[in-house]
């Protein structure tokens, strides 16, 4: 009787399952239903995912700065001038969805390649941001001692283009050690109203929250240029909404009363189109212009530095007469294509042998710097004797009689006159 009561028992086992897991296979199949009917879901799972990629790429941040030493002085004798420094956790961020937006464009000092080092000709300017930028950014206690002695609100970069000014802006990034908030104009475009105003006010917010942090802005004057009569409404919002948060009411203070360690870097070619209001804001100006001559003989000597060079047929003295009026990026390009002549030469001598092996690449001349001109110069004379030739060719064609095919001696030497002519 007692097996009999086991086996009833063990018969209703199935029964029990199938009634715990009815519920359970419902709730999945109206999750599922009405994520499939919510016209939203696909902006709340974008949502998510940024959010995760957010944290992440922050809490890299983070934890790099917490690998610093554990105090701000370590170097210091007195107890007073020592004090730890507060370690920001990813936990201690709250961040809301637009800050979320701006945290994508933050990039750590260390993923910047860039050194101060690499960068020629710009001496002058380079120990003026050291000392008058770089070092009140990370040494706030200088502004214990006087107010005048913080860091800058803002820095501005201008000149021709592809002079360095962009360079600069990440060398600062690389030297300050700060958190970089480099900020594109489409990440603050948004077709809802009144959105691009928050996504500027979640720049502040975060930089706050990272501090200390650079705002780069490349290009400054196509996102806060000066304000015109019949522009649209939408950016001068945006234009009053960075000029309230970067220099307006109790903005230059944080919540523990302190400078605000916020840096917003500016570069363009066009400053004569920036709101004034906004240059006002920005009291550090630097001028990079075209290169000199001394300027310009750094300039090689740092991109040709790892370069094999003919020192036999090699002068450099030339190559800086010769380049005047050229940027650094130019000198960067003929540089560039000097330096694949060689390459080119191997690789012409190897399809002639016709194997694969590359022979011995010789160093870089001075020559090789010319080439490309007198190329476009042959070229260009080429093009004009095929043109002089076809409009002799017609004016002779036009003044025979046409009895006959054969150019006569003298036809022949008027011709020859008619191209001389023509080139001269």
């Amino acid at each position: 009787m007692a097996s009999n009561k086991k086996s009833s028992l063990t018969g209703y086992i199935p029964d029990i399952l199938m009634a715990a897991a009815a519920p359970l296979i419902a709730y999945f199949v109206m999750r599922n239903l009405l994520a499939r009917l919510d016209p939203e879901a696909s902006q709340k799972e974008e949502a998510t995912r940024k959010a995760a990629a957010a944290s992440r790429k922050l809490d890299a941040i983070l934890n790099n700065k917490a690998r610093e030493a554990e105090y701000d002085s370590d170097d210091s004798q007195d107890e007073y001038t020592r004090r730890p420094s507060r370690r920001l956790r990813i936990e201690d961020l709250q961040l809301n969805s637009y800050e979320q937006t701006i945290a994508m464009e933050v990039v750590a000092p260390e993923e910047i390649p860039i050194t101060f080092d690499d960068i020629g000709g710009l001496d002058t300017i380079i120990d003026d941001l050291r000392e008058s930028v770089i070092f009140p950014l990370t040494h706030p206690s200088l502004s214990t001692s006087s107010s005048l002695l913080s860091a800058p609100s803002g820095v501005l970069l201008y000149g021709p283009p592809g002079c360095g000014k962009t360079m600069l802006a990440k060398a600062i990034a690389h030297e300050s050690g700060a958190c970089f908030i480099n900020l594109h104009i489409s990440t603050l475009t948004e077709k809802w109203y009144g959105d691009s105003n928050k996504l500027v006010n979640a720049v502040f917010s975060l930089a706050r929250k990272l501090q200390p942090t650079i705002v780069f802005i490349d290009e400054i004057d196509a996102v806060l240029g000066t304000r015109r009569t019949g522009e649209h409404e939408a950016s001068n919002m945006v234009k009053a909404e960075f000029m309230t948060h970067w220099d307006g009411l109790a903005s230059s203070y944080n919540n523990t009363n302190a400078p605000q360690r916020i840096l917003l870097l500016g570069a363009t070619n066009r400053i004569q189109d920036i709101d004034s209001a906004i240059l006002r804001r920005m009291p550090k100006r630097f001028p990079v212009g075209l290169p000199n001559a001394f300027q310009r003989r750094k300039i090689f000597n740092l991109i040709l530095r790892d370069t094999r060079i003919d020192k036999q047929d090699f002068d450099l003295e030339q190559l800086v007469h010769m380049s005047a009026g050229l940027s650094g990026s130019d000198i960067k390009e003929v540089c560039r294509e000097a330096a694949m002549w060689p390459v080119r030469e191997a690789s012409r001598a190897m399809r002639a042998k016709k194997n694969n092996k590359i022979g011995k690449i010789r160093g870089v001349r001075t020559s090789d710097f010319f080439v490309q001109e007198r190329r476009q110069t042959q070229e260009l004379a080429d093009l004009d004797d095929r043109e002089v030739v076809g409009e002799v060719v017609e004016e002779v064609s036009s003044t025979s009689d046409g009895s006959s095919g054969a150019r006569t001696p003298a036809a022949e030497s008027g011709f020859t006159d008619a191209v001389e002519e023509v080139r001269r």
